[in-house]
């Protein structure tokens, strides 16, 4: 039996990269899935959304390994519609064990030229990192503790998150959720919920790849911040982070909770 089987896993921005991945590494485990993506652009991003096609092609993805797929586009900043789409996924597929709030964005590349856009960026990636994450556990958390089975909320973290990487709005949102997931590792404790965060170094997806961060970065080096990893590898791929996820949900992961896991290649304990 795989070791998953039988579980249902709340997943958000499945439509493509690391959100995608998780949803396929869980399916293979044997969930069923619960899954949320925006399908539209946000300005203040120097790249592209998934699309309703890339929410197409995940549902494709994991029913094609035999599993169940409830998706719907929903935006983490509306908690209305992300509780709407885990109650319609709860009445379809039976349960729910698991929460990864995946969905995030990145505005540190964002090329401020008037005081307008620095707010409108630090205001969207606050809305969508920190407090969609937020939304994200709250309209799943009710369904997990009514299973009484206990379950697992993995939240996806950053690297920023546990170092001083820039002060813009990325920074303080990955930190916030440092916060949230302690917090409500002690709150869940009682009811066998594990919580705990996982925080990749640059994953291959088009959030690190694109136009506007490798500008960013290339400004980085010439000030002289060398953003690198201590083991000999640029990006991470996202089923590297995917699979400390399947660990953490899984069995084999019953006994950790408030716990922060790098998948970082060495980049958080490095001396530069």
């Amino acid at each position: 039996m795989s070791r998953l089987e039988g579980k249902v896993a709340f997943i958000t921005g499945i439509g493509r990269g690391q959100g995608r991945s998780h949803a396929v590494r869980l399916a293979s485990e044997g969930a069923d899935i619960i899954g949320v993506d925006i399908c539209h652009d946000i300005d203040s991003t120097a790249y592209p959304m998934s699309t309703k096609d890339d929410l197409d092609e995940t549902v494709r993805q994991v029913e094609a390994l035999g599993r169940r797929i409830v998706a719907r586009v929903a935006d983490v900043r509306d908690s209305a519609a992300l509780r709407q789409a885990v109650q319609e996924g709860v009445e379809q597929l039976g349960r729910l064990d698991f929460a990864v709030p995946n969905a995030g964005i990145s505005t540190a590349h964002f090329k401020i030229t008037t005081p307008e856009q620095d707010e409108q960026a630090w205001n969207d990636v606050i809305a969508v990192n920190l407090t969609g994450a937020w939304n994200s556990v709250q309209a799943a958390i009710p369904y997990i503790v009514a299973g009484g089975r206990g379950g697992s909320i993995v939240f996806i973290g950053s690297t920023a998150g546990l170092r001083g990487v820039g002060a813009g709005g990325y920074t303080a949102a990955k930190h916030g959720i440092v916060g949230i997931m302690r917090g409500l590792a002690n709150e869940l404790a009682e009811d066998n919920i594990r919580v705990n965060a996982v925080h990749p170094t640059a994953v291959n997806t088009l959030m690190a790849t694109n136009e506007g961060m490798q500008a960013y970065l290339a400004d980085q080096v010439a000030n002289g911040s060398h953003h690198l990893n201590a083991l000999p590898v640029e990006l991470l791929e996202p089923a590297d982070v995917s699979a400390a996820i399947a660990f953490l949900c899984s069995d084999e992961g019953r006994y950790i909770t408030g716990t922060n896991l790098p998948v970082d290649a060495g980049f958080v304990n490095r001396v530069d």
